[in-house]
């Protein structure tokens, strides 16, 4: 049975994986922070006691800051695969906190890499990279040979950290690949990204829970799919003979928008009536569009997303109005 190893396991695209590789037949190893509290709400639906004879998924305590915690779970694990998906992810936060985003984000890649390095040289690494490291780019998609020009402490980071993946490939011959997603969301994204902001925002407003919605940047541009179609094309990239660096993206660049239009439309309202802009939500330096080009991917082991912008919108849609229609009973009940 192969083994595989996933930092950052509770976010979403750790729960995404942890269901495609449980399903593929892998025993799953988690990473997780020791806290007072630990948010498994991503993973609860499938995890077993681990003390049961059918348990194939463990939690392991860790930290991307402490490099002997790393090298303890490696060497107790012992996995075939390694998936570094853990981060500090939010690009506006990266701004308020460019240290710790550098710390977690960059150094902390590097810290994996070379736990993996010392302690099981023979795993398959896997990097999550960013479409944000392209930033300035602009008019034009974005392929694996594209210059990066990273925009905020978080790309900076995601930058450095995918620079050290190519690194330990060619300075140690490590089968370490780097995948460049580009936006990718689910009913699982965390509910300050802009695209849960704003399903989140319209099935509240439909219920009367909420009569405003504030918003950056309506002009933006993003390419976005869907988390459970990546995480397929993070396991295909470990399969091939040879590491590589690959675009993960849908080829499609949508505004905030037709954001809006989808995810209020689903519910039969305008946004115009509920949207104002606020400057707070403005970053220091705008990354307007991302688009990617996954040609590479395609041809080199068959990736092609399934999951359409408007079946995902209307996916987070109609997930987040049974989650407003849920707090309207739990109101009504108080």
């Amino acid at each position: 049975m192969p083994k595989a190893l996933i930092t950052g396991i509770t976010g979403q695209d750790g729960s995404y994986l942890t269901e495609f590789l449980l399903a593929k037949g892998y025993e799953v190893h988690g990473i997780v922070r020791r806290s007072s509290s630990i948010a498994r709400e991503r993973i609860d639906h499938v995890r077993v006691d681990e003390h049961h004879p059918s348990a194939r998924l463990f939690l392991h305590y860790g930290d991307l800051a402490d490099s002997s915690s790393l090298g303890n779970v490696l060497a107790e694990v012992q996995p075939d695969e390694v998936y570094n998906l853990a981060a500090q992810s939010h690009v506006r936060v990266s701004f308020d906190n460019p240290e710790y985003t550098a710390d977690v984000t960059g150094l902390g890649a590097l810290r994996v890499l070379e736990a993996v390095r010392r302690v099981v040289p023979k795993s398959r690494f896997y990097q999550a990279s960013s479409s944000e490291m392209f930033g300035g780019v602009q008019n034009e998609a974005q392929s694996e040979s594209t210059p990066f020009h990273p925009r905020s402490p978080y790309a900076v980071a995601k930058v450095y950290a995918y620079w050290q993946t190519v690194n330990y490939r060619e300075a140690y011959g490590m089968h370490a690949s780097n995948g460049i997603l580009f936006n990718h969301e689910s009913p699982r994204r965390g509910e300050s990204f802009v695209t849960r902001k704003v399903t989140l925002a319209a099935a509240r407003i439909k219920m009367g829970l909420q009569d405003t919605l504030f918003l950056g940047n309506l002009d933006s541009r993003r390419d976005w799919g869907f988390a459970g179609d990546y995480v397929e094309a993070m396991w295909m990239m470990l399969q091939q003979e040879k590491a590589d660096d690959f675009v993960i993206a849908t080829g499609e660049t949508h505004s905030i928008r037709e954001l809006l239009d989808v995810a209020f439309g689903r519910l039969d309202l305008d946004w115009k009536a509920y949207v104002k802009i606020d400057p707070r939500y403005f970053r220091p330096s705008e990354v307007d569009f991302l688009l990617g080009d996954p040609s590479k991917a395609r041809k080199a082991f068959g990736w092609t997303p399934k999951v359409t912008f408007k079946q995902l919108i209307e996916m987070m849609t109609d997930a987040d109005l049974k989650l407003a229609e849920r707090e309207l009973r739990a109101k009504s009940r108080a």
